[in-house]
């Protein structure tokens, strides 16, 4: 306690300072005297005391020297200059438009200028706010270690906020977590915040869906689809609530998913709608690739595979001109099944080997895992298609090896399936018993030991 009053004292004595020395700076750029600029209601003996930091002005003594000086009050007692925190906010936008039409690379350059400069004049909370704004660049690029990083230093920076106003990067870094294949961290991450914002009755509508949005994506990942049906209908009816355009897309792009699960083809096809109309009314062009992804996927799963190669294409090409590599091949994964479905198995089997070199060589394994399985499970029924059931056997198995420890259980439950019919067609009988016991033991999981409890429900 000792220590901590003792800190905040030498806080205040180096904040008088500060403000003394600014005072003389100023009054000596003017070329006042201490009496000119103490009079009418000060005295040049008090201007003296002041400059020396022995006393610290007050509020109405701050407001008369700031008036006097030509400065602001807050750039008077901080020494942050007033037109630069304009200026940061403005050329965020900037940044943020950039991102908005697809160029994360150039949008990351502009935001480390950006955060140099927020750091020199002491901007905290545009500190923040680019901080998180360089989180989504690098989730887009597909940078997810830097991206993690950024919402972390994000948190601490906004550690005294409410967490109405950390929630953009508690967000961001379940994403990354969820993009990495750590589904389950990812899923407590948003969980703790929801179970949060209720316990301390901060109902803000915003975070709230921001945050059920969110957990939709990595619910389904794991086989959790009563969670995510149950977080996309309170997304829903929060909807009416929020004030942010952007987030109401993003909801709709989210809950489409969901619906799919469900058999919701055409409820799916309606949100999705809503999200891109929002989306080219605000020129979100990495958003719009990513409702024209979503709406391959359903076409897909409506056997509309014409409609769906069409939807995947421009989701692909889009997201590859922004350089959004780790979405891209994620796209291609889609795609590629597509042109299986449509008996184009050699280009199919060309798309998801170029897949695999970009997630290798340009992204990393850390960062692609759930994504390369999902490319080997396809490149393994094709082989078993083509009759070349060893080949199949090895990209199952690599599939598998790259699910191991990234929690996707229906994914891994899949696999194990497709690995234990091809075992039990060749005959080997003990081996795809235990093939099908792995996925029966990964497919028992989310809800149960995998999740523990769900998040607790707001009390409106």
């Amino acid at each position: 306690m000792a220590t901590s009053s003792t800190a905040r004292s030498q806080e205040r004595t180096a904040e008088t300072d500060g403000i003394g020395r600014r005072v003389q700076r100023l009054r000596a750029e003017r070329g006042l005297t201490q009496r000119q600029l103490a009079e009418p209601e000060y005295t040049a003996a008090y201007i003296s005391t002041l400059e020396s930091g022995r006393v610290r002005p007050s509020e109405t003594a701050l407001r008369h020297l700031a008036g006097r000086l030509g400065v602001s009050v807050d750039e008077l007692s901080t020494g942050r200059p007033a037109h630069v925190a304009t200026e940061l906010r403005v050329r965020l936008t900037d940044a943020r438009q950039l991102l908005a039409a697809g160029d994360a690379s150039e949008a990351a350059d502009l935001l480390r200028e950006l955060l140099a400069s927020a750091e020199e004049h002491g901007f905290e909370g545009e500190r923040a706010d680019t901080l998180i704004a360089l989180g989504d660049c690098a989730l887009d690029l597909g940078e997810l270690t830097e991206a993690r990083e950024s919402f972390e230093k994000a948190e601490q920076q906004l550690a005294d906020e409410p967490l109405t106003r950390r929630v953009a990067a508690v967000r961001g870094r379940a994403v990354a977590h969820l993009l990495a294949g750590e589904l389950r961290y990812s899923c407590y991450l948003l969980e703790s915040a929801i179970d949060e914002l209720n316990r301390g009755g901060l109902h803000d509508p915003d975070a709230l869906v921001l945050l059920h949005s969110a957990a939709i994506a990595p619910y389904m990942d794991m086989g959790a689809y009563a969670r995510a049906a149950q977080s996309a209908e309170l997304a829903l009816s929060l909807a009416p609530s929020v004030s942010d355009p952007a987030l109401v897309a993003r909801m709709h792009r989210g809950v489409a998913r969901a619906m799919i699960a469900e058999g919701r083809s055409a409820e799916a096809e309606a949100s999705l709608a809503k999200a891109q109309e929002l989306y080219r009314q605000l020129h979100i062009r990495t958003e719009l690739a990513h409702c024209h992804w979503m709406r391959g996927y359903v076409r897909a799963q409506d056997s509309d595979l014409e409609g769906a190669e069409t939807e995947l294409r421009t989701a692909r090409d889009m997201l590859a001109s922004g350089r959004a590599q780790l979405f891209a091949a994620q796209v291609e994964v889609e795609l590629a099944d597509v042109l299986r479905r449509l008996g184009r198995r050699q280009e199919a089997a060309e798309l998801l080997s170029g897949t695999l070199d970009t997630l290798g060589a340009a992204l990393g394994p850390e960062r692609g895992a759930v994504h390369a399985a999902g490319a080997h499970r396809l490149l393994g029924m094709i082989a078993e298609e083509s009759g070349a059931g060893e080949d199949a056997e090895l990209h199952y198995c690599q599939a598998l090896s790259l699910l191991e420890h990234s929690g996707a259980a229906g994914d891994l439950a899949d696999i194990c399936r497709l690995l234990g019919d091809l075992l039990r067609r060749e005959g080997r009988i003990e081996a795809a018993l235990d093939a099908y016991r792995t996925g029966l033991g990964h497919r028992a999981a989310p809800g149960t030991t995998t999740l523990g409890p769900g998040p607790s429900q707001p009390e409106y």
